[in-house]
């Protein structure tokens, strides 16, 4: 992990802005895609990474959307399970864990594959929002 990253941050400007140069253009696209996929998200700083989650009166296990962080490789991509999982097929050039997807520093950003990601995160929260009505 890099250094800066023990420096705590109080938004995600800051924290790209902090980041290696070299690596903030990556960080840049990855912000870019979750926002669009994901514009009325509540941007904030969660276990000191950039960290999206929906408004509103579910528990924040239930309408936390996604976070991203830079590691000394690779930007990790941490989606609550079983995003991941459900996702094997198209993430099978990827290192994976059980919440995180390993996105390589040295390859393209695959931003379609974040927004397809960050939508099925979004359609279970709503799935949640709809089943407490």
């Amino acid at each position: 992990m890099y250094d800066y990253m023990e420096k705590a941050t109080k938004n995600v400007d800051a924290y790209i802005s902090q980041a290696p140069k070299e690596t903030r253009a990556k960080l840049k696209q990855v912000r870019l895609a979750i926002k669009g996929t994901a514009p009325h998200a509540i941007e904030s700083i969660s276990y000191q990474m950039p960290y999206y989650a929906f408004k509103g009166d579910l528990s924040w296990s239930k309408r936390s959307i996604v976070w991203f962080g830079l590691q000394s490789k690779h930007i990790g991509l941490y989606l609550p399970p079983p995003i991941i999982a459900e996702h094997k097929k198209e993430l099978a050039g990827y290192k994976t864990t059980k919440s995180a997807v390993h996105l390589s520093l040295d390859k393209k950003i695959p931003t379609s594959l974040i927004k397809k990601l960050v939508k099925a995160r979004i359609r279970m929260v709503q799935r949640a929002k709809t089943s407490r009505a």
